[in-house]
C-alpha cells in the first residue's frame, strides 16, 4: 500500500510520524502546490493532506486511491461529494487540539493585557538599572476577576475557554452564532449585550454565513474603549481593516488574531498601518499547534486508517 502526504511542514517533526510505514510505502513532501499535486497522488492508496485541495478532476485521475485522511477537522479542501461517488473513505480529526488552543487564546490575553513586550524591553534596555524606586507602573495592567469575559461560538473549545476564564474569576457570557449551543453553566446573550458587556471577547466559532465579517466597523464600535478581542475561531470573522482603524482610534485597547483573512498574511498587511503595534499581537495560525496536539493528532490520524482497513 502507498501512502503520500502532501503537506508534511504543517506538522512539524513528530516521533509517531514514522509509524505511518506501518502500513506500506510513504512519500512526504514538505508542500505540495497545486500543479504538483496529481502527479504524486496518481498512484496513492492513502492520501494525507491538512490543507491542500483535492478536487473532483483530481479525485478522479487518482484511480487508486482508497482513503484521504484530513489532518485536521475542517473538509472543505475535499470534495465530499465527489469523494463519496468515487468510493473513497474521508475521515478528518476533531477534539486534538482543544486544550491547545485555550491555552494559546490565554497566552495571547495575558501578553496584551500584562504588556508583556513592554515591561521586557524596560528592563533589557538598561532603563530599570537607572530607576529610583524598585517597580516600574507605566502600563497598568487588569485582572480577570470579577471581569466578563465573552465568548463568541460555544464549541469544544470555547467551553474550554470559559472553564479557563472561570477559574480566574471572571463572568462568563456568550453568543452562539448558530443558536444551537445552550449551557446550563454559562450565560446566554444576543450580540449586542456580548459587545456591549464584555471586558475580553474571545472567538471560537467557524467561519459561515453567520460568522462573516461578524466583527467589523459597527460591532468594534459597541465594545467597551477597555476591551481586548480575540479571534481563535477563523480569518475573516474580523474584518481586519477595521480592527486597525478601531485601535488607531482607540475604540477598543488591543485585540489578539491566530488567524487572518488571507494566510500566509498578503505582503502589505493593513496591520502595518497600525500607530501603536504594541496592541495587536498576531500569531501565524499557531493556537493548534502544541507538541502534544500534533502528536494526538497524527495518533488518532494512524488509528483511522487502522479502523479503516480493518473494516471498522
Amino acid at each position: 500500500m502507498k501512502l503520500v502526504l502532501l503537506d508534511a511542514e504543517t506538522l512539524g517533526n513528530l516521533p509517531n510520524m514514522e509509524e505511518l510505514r506501518q502500513f506500506g510505502q510513504l512519500e512526504c513532501y514538505l508542500t505540495t502546490s497545486p500543479d504538483e499535486v496529481i502527479e504524486r497522488i496518481i498512484d496513492a492508496d492513502v492520501v494525507l493532506t491538512n490543507k491542500v485541495v483535492l478536487s473532483r478532476e483530481l479525485l478522479q485521475k487518482a484511480g487508486n486511491l482508497r482513503m484521504i485522511c484530513i489532518l485536521a477537522t475542517g473538509t472543505n479542501n475535499i470534495d465530499l461529494k465527489a469523494a463519496e461517488e468515487l468510493g473513497i473513505h474521508v475521515k478528518n480529526v476533531a477534539g486534538y487540539s482543544t486544550n491547545s488552543v485555550a491555552q494559546h487564546t490565554f497566552a495571547m490575553l495575558f501578553n496584551l493585557v500584562e504588556h508583556m513586550s513592554y515591561y521586557n524591553d524596560y528592563v533589557k534596555s538598561g532603563d530599570y538599572e537607572k530607576s529610583p524606586v524598585f517597580t516600574h507602573l507605566a502600563k497598568p495592567y487588569f485582572e480577570l476577576k470579577d471581569k466578563v469575559f465573552g465568548i463568541i461560538g460555544l464549541g469544544t473549545i470555547g467551553k474550554r475557554v470559559a472553564e479557563i476564564a472561570a477559574v480566574f474569576g471572571a463572568k462568563v457570557i456568550y453568543y452562539s452564532t448558530s443558536g444551537n449551543n445552550n449551557s446550563e453553566t454559562y450565560e446566554r446573550v444576543d450580540f449586542v449585550t456580548l459587545l456591549n458587556s464584555a471586558d475580553v471577547i474571545s472567538i471560537h466559532a467557524p467561519l459561515n454565513d453567520a460568522t462573516s465579517n461578524l466583527i467589523d466597523q459597527s460591532a468594534l464600535g459597541k465594545m467597551k474603549p477597555s476591551a481586548y478581542l480575540l479571534n481563535l475561531g477563523r480569518g475573516g470573522i474580523v474584518n481586519e481593516s477595521d480592527l486597525v482603524d478601531a485601535l488607531n482610534n482607540d475604540v477598543i485597547a488591543g485585540a489578539g488574531l491566530d488567524v487572518l483573512e488571507k494566510e500566509p498574511m498578503a505582503q502589505g498587511h493593513v496591520s502595518k498601518d497600525l500607530l501603536d503595534q504594541s496592541r495587536l499581537l498576531i500569531t501565524p495560525h499557531i493556537a493548534w499547534a502544541s507538541v502534544e496536539a500534533r502528536t494526538e493528532l497524527m495518533r488518532l490520524t494512524i488509528k483511522n486508517i487502522k479502523d479503516h482497513f480493518n473494516g471498522e
